[in-house]
């Protein structure tokens, strides 16, 4: 009787989801994403990128087409340093359109400069290749801490209007 108990059991409970071959690219080009900004490494960095990119930083003002944010980061790659993102958690979807060439993802990031972080993006299937069309990266923020903290923000850009 528990044999049959088990059975049953096991019968019933839902197969784990598998990524799709789409999902298990995405990963790919995340993680080597992550692995070559760690390691300065332009050459496989950038080409990670789709042609019309846009990069999002954690700052306002940080908002890059791919030729901007590569002006950005060359100088620091070109000295060795990168900046070391490890993924802790990651979602993705790739959209139930024909050509299942659109795919979105978030991801929880952990960092020894900034602790938590999240990157957002959206990704595209280009030249047969998952590339990031845009990723934003952000500083996941508890509740109880956001009105203190956006306050600071406030007074901040209050203080920088004023000069």
């Amino acid at each position: 009787m528990r044999l049959l108990f088990l059975i049953l059991a096991l019968l019933a409970t839902p197969a784990m989801a598998q990524p799709t071959g789409a999902e298990r690219a995405i990963n790919v080009t995340l993680d080597t994403l992550h692995e070559a900004a760690s390691k300065a490494d332009t050459k496989r960095y950038f080409p990670l990128y789709a042609k019309d990119a846009i990069y999002i930083g954690s700052d306002a003002a940080e908002r890059w087409t791919l030729a901007e944010f590569r002006a950005f980061a060359e100088p620091y790659f070109a000295k060795g340093k990168g900046w070391t993102y490890k993924p802790r958690e990651r979602h993705i979807v790739v959209t139930d359109n024909p050509c299942k060439c659109i795919a979105w993802f978030d991801e929880l990031l952990d960092s020894e400069s900034y602790g938590t972080s999240r990157g957002t993006g959206v990704m595209v299937l280009e030249d047969g290749q998952w590339k990031v069309a845009q990723y934003a990266l952000t500083f996941p923020m508890p509740n109880d801490l956001a009105h203190g903290f956006t306050d600071q923000i406030k007074a901040f850009e209050a203080k920088a209007k004023a000069k």
